[in-house]
């Protein structure tokens, strides 16, 4: 793509009112982002990013993951297998969501809950954060809990368990 077909595509995007446009091809990705002030129609700012991706690139990028994966893997496996069988009567809190993984209402104020807190259903233990929308994670079960599954401020998955809990 020329540079006078770039800068005719982003006069274009400015006339249309459009906020976001997006173009990939093999050797580049080009986006144009402009964010509308309130009460006006023009635009206020415009960013224009290129990014060229040699195919060789992303061969190195997800090969240093790879091999930095096993070297973390083996630390948490060893405490984990112990763990396994004290977890027969355990109850896992699970993520009912994508996001991250919050176990504080804010960073000044103390944890929702800690290891060895009494819970009961209906109380707040944590809160993911999903696309800006704050989520606050209630229990369903009643109990102690033993173990804190999850890094404060780390991505979770759907299903993914949070905490274990002893309802004894």
């Amino acid at each position: 793509m020329k540079l006078t077909e770039i800068q005719d595509l982003i006069k274009f995007v400015a006339r249309a009112g459009v906020t976001e446009v997006e173009i990939e091809q093999k050797e580049f990705k080009l986006t144009i982002k402009s964010e509308m002030p309130k009460g006006r129609g023009k635009k206020e700012e415009q960013v224009l990013q290129t990014i060229q991706v040699p195919a060789a690139m992303p061969q190195m990028v997800q090969a240093a993951p790879v091999a930095a994966a096993p070297v973390a893997a083996p630390a948490p496996a060893a405490p984990a297998a112990p763990a396994a069988e004290d977890t027969s009567n355990l109850i896992e809190i699970k993520s009912p969501m994508i996001g991250t993984f919050y176990r504080r209402p804010s960073p000044d104020k103390d944890a929702f809950a800690e290891v060895g807190d009494v819970i009961k259903p209906g109380d707040t233990v944590c809160v993911i954060e999903a696309m800006k929308l704050f989520n606050e994670i209630e229990s369903e079960v009643q109990g102690k809990i033993v173990k804190v599954l999850v890094d404060d401020n780390s991505p979770v998955e759907y299903d993914q368990p949070l905490f274990l809990v002893d309802p004894s």
